[in-house]
């Protein structure tokens, strides 16, 4: 990295402050633009942001709770479509890193499908899963896998040395031995770190999935919401997603950390 290497406690402090300068920025928009019209609500101010949330975690007059039906409906789709595809997704890439006509097989159509935006496709998942829960799947996993399974397929060629393989084979280890113990074992990491990057795009595809057809969940709700100019529920919906992010990113972080604690960084 270019320049000096700066503390934790100096990083964090950065950090901060860009957050404060961030909000600042927002609240001085907000007050400009409710000097010009009160009844505004494209930029909410504090009391407008008090209002939603009382809005989103108070029954309606379904008896729904907003928050906590969207979360339910949305978390998960999200988490059923995402282990569908990084359980065949990931393995198909080991696979494919391992047996060469595993990987002559799969890799054209694999590299194709990567290629095509998920959500250009939806005609397609329409016809083929329908609009109930096996469509968020199918949305999720098909998004996410060829990604993710090339990702993987090329650690297993650039991470996985050969003499290891070879030393592996010469104390006796069968082939899946070789799969689990040296190359699966040897990418771990580098698994993980792919499995981190692909949950943007899984929202990514979830939320237009459910902005289209769903009753319920997060993309539902923006979209309403947002058809009402209601943006103090829309922020704060935002802002849910992004916490589930961060989230997600620490739980990755921490599980190579305790998994792989030779890896580094």
């Amino acid at each position: 990295m270019v320049g000096d290497a700066i503390s934790k406690k100096k990083r964090i402090t950065i950090g901060i402050l860009s957050c404060v300068i961030c909000l600042s920025g927002y609240l001085w928009m907000s007050h400009k633009q409710h000097q010009i019209n009160k009844k505004d609500t494209t930029l909410p101010t504090l009391s407008q942001f008090g209002e939603g949330i009382e809005k989103i975690t108070t029954r309606d007059a379904a008896g729904d709770v907003w928050v906590i039906d969207d979360s339910i409906a949305t978390g998960g789709r999200l988490i059923y479509g995402f282990a569908v595809g990084v359980i065949i997704f990931a393995t198909l890439g080991v696979l494919m890193g391992c047996y060469q006509p595993m990987s002559a097989f799969f890799l054209p159509p694999i590299n194709f499908l990567s290629k095509i935006p998920p959500t250009a496709m939806l005609a397609v998942y329409f016809v083929l899963f329908g609009i109930e829960t096996q469509l968020f799947v199918a949305m999720i996993a098909l998004g996410i896998g060829p990604t993710l399974a090339m990702s993987i397929y090329d650690s297993v060629n650039k991470d996985v040395k050969d003499h290891a393989l070879y030393k592996a084979y010469t104390l006796g280890a069968s082939h899946m031995e070789v799969v689990y113990e040296v190359v699966f074992k040897q990418i771990l990491p580098r698994i993980i770190q792919n499995i981190q990057l692909q949950i943007g795009p899984a929202m990514v595809f979830l939320i237009a999935a459910e902005w289209m057809i769903a009753d319920m969940g997060f993309g539902y709700r923006l979209r309403i919401q947002s058809r009402l100019l209601n943006m103090n529920v829309v922020y704060l919906y935002l802002c849910l997603l992004g916490l589930a992010g961060f989230g997600f990113t620490w739980a990755c972080t921490f599980s190579r950390r305790k998994l792989c604690g030779w890896f580094g960084e």
